[in-house]
């Protein structure tokens, strides 16, 4: 049984932590409405690993309720463990989110753990188990903005964990809307399809919904405006999120 925290878990932690201090050293930068390699450096650790580590927290979330549901597997497979490399494939589990992250600061759900739902005891376990995840994100997001908000720290560093939160809390709606493969049906499944679905509707329904958002952008507009309701709603300014997000694109202002 594989229960220990991981060491690759601690690795994100580091690397988090190392982002956060390289944008102390930045803030100058910030403040001043300067462009800084360094602080660019820090919010990508920042936000990469940390966005990284709650997608490790977000399956985890999910294994633990499975747990307490009755699917002991959920143990042997490490799912406990918080080891990124056991939920579910490396590049679309992991790679595929960081990049639509970065590039377009789209917030998709990111690993997988495979669940023995004929092991989980009831059906409100079974919605419970794919909530765990969704909500994980969202109390990261609320936890992460209120620090953000109410501790004195650098601008770098609030920057960053601004943008942290923002993504969190986007994440939390994308995955806890009611399309089949997303946990948002998961949570409706066991009322509305005891039997399951169709395992290719389950495959393909994200992608499909994803095309969408980006072909369709008064959906992806309605996420981002009900994400930022909820930063609103805990004390969060949008424009730290902006200039945290913008600031680690240094591919749009860096001058080869």
């Amino acid at each position: 049984m594989q229960t220990r925290l991981s060491p690759w878990f601690l690795v994100l932690t580091a690397a988090t932590v190392v982002g956060g201090v390289l944008t102390v050293p930045g803030t100058a930068d910030l403040a001043g409405k300067d462009h800084s390699f360094l602080l660019s450096a820090g919010l990508l650790l920042l936000v990469v690993g940390g966005w990284t580590m709650s997608l490790c927290l977000h399956e985890f979330g999910h294994a633990f309720v499975a747990l307490q549901g009755g699917d002991g597997s959920v143990r042997d497979k490490g799912y406990l463990s918080l080891d990124v490399r056991k939920y579910a494939d490396v590049g679309l589990s992991l790679v595929l989110p960081v990049l639509f992250l970065l590039l377009g600061g789209i917030a998709l759900p990111g690993g997988a753990v495979w669940i023995d739902h004929g092991a989980i005891r009831s059906r409100a376990m079974r919605s419970l188990v794919s909530l765990a995840g969704p909500v994980i994100n969202l109390v990261l997001g609320i936890l992460l903005l209120l620090v953000a908000v109410n501790v004195a720290m650098p601008l770098g560093l609030t920057a960053g964990l601004s943008t942290l939160a923002f993504f969190q809390l986007l994440a939390f709606l994308l995955n806890i809307l009611p399309v089949p493969g997303l946990d948002g049906w998961g949570v409706i499944e066991p009322y509305v399809a005891p039997r399951g679905i169709n395992p290719q509707v389950r495959s393909w329904g994200p992608l499909v919904f994803f095309v969408l958002l980006l072909a369709v952008p008064p959906l992806l507009n309605a996420l981002w405006a009900g994400a930022a309701w909820i930063y609103d709603l805990f004390g969060g300014d949008l424009r730290l999120y902006r200039a945290g997000y913008n600031e680690m694109r240094f591919w749009d202002w860096a001058r080869w």
